[in-house]
């Protein structure tokens, strides 16, 4: 009989060591690419993100322009080398609906209205991998936005939660996102606390949903600290 796998040691801790309310380690640096408007890199445990930004700019093909606002083209890809299993090259049904959800999620932060008839193209290219990419592309997606210099009410991150051995844990790793029980991704904006990403993989009661919900969002609010840290950083030189 195979023996079952536990992710949550009888002290306490996960598999990497954290307490189930810990964030995986970060690193955020801004302005890493010359030839883009604005540029980002993230480190997120093992995940390896690039963004860069460009525009706004004049939208083609002319049908897909909008007279009262810009339009955001959010495009998310996974290298080829960034998984174990080479991944086939170039989008996929995945990557499609990642790239949608993140380009709905930044239509609620930026002021769109203040660039009619253009386009503002997030190109999010995932390195590596390991659980969480959707949120790391999108709060490093963040970072290369503000560095190009497109108006926003508030940065926004995001961060998931999830059920790990029947436990609410924050920040899920690979072996707990492929065997776990849930994943609860969340993207929101500190000033207001207004949620513009939520989505659920998996089950979870009444109870533990609003648990979940409630650890993300502290998450977030940490993410977003470590932002404006290295906002500060590349504009402090």
């Amino acid at each position: 009989m195979k023996e079952e796998v536990r992710l949550i040691g009888e002290n306490g801790l996960r598999l990497d060591g954290r307490k189930v309310d810990e964030l995986r380690p970060i690193k955020m640096e801004v302005g890493v690419l010359k030839r883009a408007e604005g540029s980002a890199y993230l480190e997120w445990g093992k995940n390896k993100v690039i963004v860069a930004v460009y525009g706004p700019r004049e939208a083609h093909p002319m049908r897909i322009r909008d007279p009262t606002k810009a339009i955001i083209r959010c495009y998310y890809n996974m290298a080829a080398f960034s998984v174990e299993d080479r991944k086939r090259p170039g989008p996929d049904r995945r990557s499609v609906e990642i790239s949608k959800v993140i380009s709905d999620a930044f239509e609620s932060v930026v002021l769109t209205e203040k660039y009619p008839n253009s386009a503002i193209d997030v190109f999010i290219e995932i390195l590596q991998a390991d659980a969480g990419t959707r949120c790391a592309g999108l709060t490093c997606a963040t970072l290369a936005l503000v560095d190009a210099g497109i108006p926003m009410k508030d940065l926004i991150a995001a961060c998931a939660a999830g059920k790990v051995d029947g436990e609410i844990v924050l920040d899920l790793m690979k072996d707990e996102d492929n065997l776990g029980e849930a994943d609860l991704p969340v993207a929101a904006s500190p000033r207001n606390n207004e949620i513009s990403l939520l989505q659920l993989d998996g089950n979870l009661t009444k109870e533990e949903f609003n648990k979940a919900l409630e650890l993300a969002t502290k998450g977030v609010l940490e993410i977003c600290e470590m932002q404006k840290e290295a906002l500060m950083k590349k504009y402090k030189k």
